[in-house]
């Protein structure tokens, strides 16, 4: 029966299928071939085990890496003034810089055997998290070497040799790696490079060996300025058949010490007003030898799957990583504002108005830090989650921009007046940065969290694709059979199981006993295999054109990185032991997901081109259309106290952030946030008596003296933070020498214009 089926049913579809599957790229196949893939296959399948996502082990550091953010890590914060680092000094500090390579920060993900610290992908995550709540500058310094670079690709891919000679360097700073991918004619598209390694011979270090001469132009080169070591990327060539019959061998990963004639360095960018080391190099007939190859010669031409693997890990922990901390730090500092802050009369924080953005960040804290522990999670196990990383990526620093333009909006002029209180502004300017590297989130939200993801996470689709690449034609047919028939019942079972589900509203699909939260698993339950149906459909009416409906994947992926993002925020909730308090901020983040899940499917039923199997499709799992709205104001208001009042609830949204006693912004914050949180029944007394004067307050008996004192120290302390800098006009320009000249300037400005 298999053979008949086989012969007359799967053949004819088979060849049909080979015809029209288009050509995949090297690059392509490469990309699809790094990584692995984690949860996000369960998701794809329609019916996720939640057993299995709640048994995974939560993050957590060892005593080793915890004595290391309590110590170096503080004490490296205590050192920073980010004010003076960005625009005074326009870098980190001589004695910064030494003491973050005398304590290894370089190495931290170096094996101690090599001279690193050997720590986990979570330490590093949290090391990220603390640094970049103090400075930017010196948070992006640090996880770059820790990131996709050549310290990551010697670990990974590196011969021993190579190991034991570059890593201890790197560990202690001795050299300072950087990484040149991106070129001029080559962003996104990194395979379109034109940078070239020809294969030669030549002299090298006074002997004659066989090698490579490069010739590259990179730019945006984060570390590049003071780089004593570069990883870069190139595309090999053999035009003399030296060491094969190909010409063309492919992108290719080198190390380049930048002393090596012919190497420039180029000078400085400045990117967003951010003033992390980042600039071009060159190189012009650089001739390195063979085993300078990352991996040595045999590693010729396999540079980007090399690098898609790295990135694989490194882009789920470094920017996921920056920007959960940035939406916590946003969350901590706005709510204590809002606070403090008083407008006709009462705090702005009791204003719905505010409520509403101040809810959104502290509800995007909360499911930005679910994800980066449950990605960290997953890497810590040894995974390397390639359709996730990317998903972090982009969601992560989407998700940031969100919170802090909603904590400038709540802040007002406070944050728009730069200056050393500022403590906003440079956190604002850096965000295009973040959205912008490792991967523009334009490319990975239309291209890559559903392009790949539909290959990489699909249960059988890739299988089917290696079985139509196969050149064994008779292997491949018998490799489809087998897949194909399994898809076809995949998908029968897929159908009813997502039309039950969404007719039903998700009463009856599978949840763990989750307490309050077991709807919520129900819902998501629902989703996946509404998703699942809805992404057989498309790969099936579309084919190879889907990839060209970048709308379309684009709104298939939004629904993809929501299931994970949501799984990452039940897993948090439980893991925490269920807190009562925190409540809020799940649903939250809950509706609000369901909300764009919703949405989403309706625009992909609304624009899939095959309009009778849209009519099918919204039958089966969106009669209704569209419709959860999202939270409630009562959740609205619930999510947003969170931040407004001293509670545990508030530290564990907030937690492992930097906190530096000085007399600066956040620092005078916090202080003011306790002072009149703790005077709050002093000033309701006061209020209540309709009496504005201290003294006044205390001669009548509505309070004490020991109870005015208080009051006066938190309106002190509240006026302090309220204050905005201000600068004399020769501290900003180098127009005014002395106070006087601004004067004779304008006056002499004036004169002229009256002259002419």
């Amino acid at each position: 029966m298999s053979s008949f089926r086989r012969d007359f049913i799967t053949k004819p579809i088979f060849s049909w299928a080979r015809g029209v599957l288009p050509a995949m790229s090297d690059t392509e196949r490469e990309a699809l071939e790094a990584g692995d893939v984690w949860w996000d296959a369960d998701l794809f399948t329609g019916n996720p085990d939640w057993s299995k996502l709640l048994a995974t082990a939560p993050a957590t550091l060892t005593a080793e890496e915890k004595a290391f953010l309590n110590g170096p890590v503080d004490e490296l914060c205590a050192m920073l003034d980010d004010w003076k680092i960005n625009w005074e000094w326009r870098d980190l500090p001589a004695e910064v810089w030494a003491f973050i390579k005398r304590n290894k920060f370089f190495g931290m993900i170096i094996p101690k055997e090599h001279g690193g610290l050997g720590f986990s992908p979570y330490a590093h995550s949290e090391v990220v998290r603390k640094l970049s709540s103090r400075s930017l500058t010196a948070a992006v310094t640090v996880m770059v070497p820790n990131s996709l670079g050549p310290g990551e690709l010697l670990m990974r891919f590196g011969t021993k040799e190579q190991q034991q000679q570059w890593l201890p360097r790197l560990a202690d700073g001795r050299d300072i790696p950087c990484f040149g991918l991106t070129s001029p004619e080559a962003g996104s598209d990194a395979a379109s490079m034109i940078d070239s390694g020809v294969i030669c011979k030549g002299t090298f270090e006074g002997r004659e060996v066989l090698g490579l001469r490069l010739n590259w132009h990179k730019r945006y080169i984060t570390l590049g300025p003071v780089a004593t070591l570069l990883g870069l990327a190139f595309k090999a060539y053999d035009p003399d058949h030296l060491v094969g019959t190909a010409d063309d061998l492919g992108i290719t990963v080198a190390l380049i010490p930048t002393h090596l004639p012919g190497v420039s360095i180029g000078q400085r960018h400045l990117p967003a007003m951010q003033v992390f080391q980042n600039g071009p190099n060159w190189g012009k007939d650089v001739f390195i030898p063979m085993d300078y190859i990352i991996g040595g010669q045999e590693r010729l031409g396999q540079g980007w799957k090399m690098l898609m693997t790295a990135l694989a890990a490194g882009r789920g922990i470094s920017l996921p990583s920056l920007s959960a901390a940035g939406a916590a730090y946003a969350a901590r500092t706005t709510g204590a504002y809002a606070r403090i802050r008083e407008q006709f009369g009462i705090s702005i924080g009791k204003f719905e108005g505010i409520e509403e953005p101040l809810a959104r960040i502290a509800g995007t804290a909360y499911l930005l830090d679910a994800a980066r522990r449950l990605t960290c999670a997953a890497l810590n196990q040894g995974h390397h989650p390639a359709v996730i990383s990317g998903i972090m990526k982009l969601q992560a620093t989407e998700r940031m921009r969100i919170a802090i333009d909603d904590a400038m909006d709540i802040h007002g002029g406070k944050a728009v007046i730069d200056g050393p209180q500022n403590y906003l502004g440079n956190l604002y300017r850096s965000v295009p940065v973040g959205i912008t590297v490792e991967g523009a989130n334009i490319l990975t939200r239309n291209l890559i969290v559903f392009g790949q993801g539909a290959i990489r996470a699909h249960p059988y689709l890739l299988l089917e694709m290696n079985a139509l690449g196969e050149q064994d034609r008779a292997k491949g047919l018998d490799d489809f059979d087998t897949a194909f028939w399994k898809h076809v019942g995949h998908s029968f079972t897929t159908m009813f199981r997502a039309w039950g589900r969404s007719w039903t509203f998700g009463m009856f699909a599978p949840a763990p006993d989750a307490g309050e939260a077991s709807g919520f698993y129900r819902q998501l339950s629902r989703y996946s295999s509404a998703f699942a149906l809805c992404a057989d459909m498309a790969l099936l009416t579309l084919g190879g054109a889907l990839k060209r409906k970048e709308m379309l994947s684009a709104r298939f992926g939004d629904i993809l990185s929501e299931l994970y993002l949501l799984s990452a925020v039940l897993k948090r909730w439980q893991d925490e032991g269920r807190q009562a308090a925190d409540f809020a901020a799940l649903e939250w983040c809950m509706e609000s997901g369901f909300r764009t899940i919703e949405n989403r499917f309706a625009e992909i039923l609304a624009n899939l081109p095959n309009r009778f199997v849209a009519v099918v499709l919204k039958f089966l799992i969106q009669p209704f259309g569209a419709r959860v709205l999202g939270p409630s104001d009562l959740v609205v208001h619930q999510c947003a106290q969170l931040v407004l009042e001293p509670s545990a609830a508030r530290d564990r949204l907030t937690a492992d952030l930097s906190h530096v006693e000085d007399d600066r912004g956040v620092a005078r914050l916090e202080k003011a946030f306790l002072l009149v949180t703790a005077a709050e029944d002093i000033a309701k007394r006061m209020h209540a008596a309709r009496l504005h004067d201290l003294k006044e307050a205390v001669t009548k008996g509505v309070i004490t003296q020991a109870e005015a004192d208080q009051l006066a120290a938190a309106h002190e302390a509240a006026a302090k933070v309220i204050e905005v800098d201000d600068f004399a006009p020769e501290a900003l320009s180098p127009i005014y020498k002395k106070p006087a000249d601004v004067h004779q300037f304008f006056q002499e400005l004036g004169d002229t214009r009256v002259a002419s």
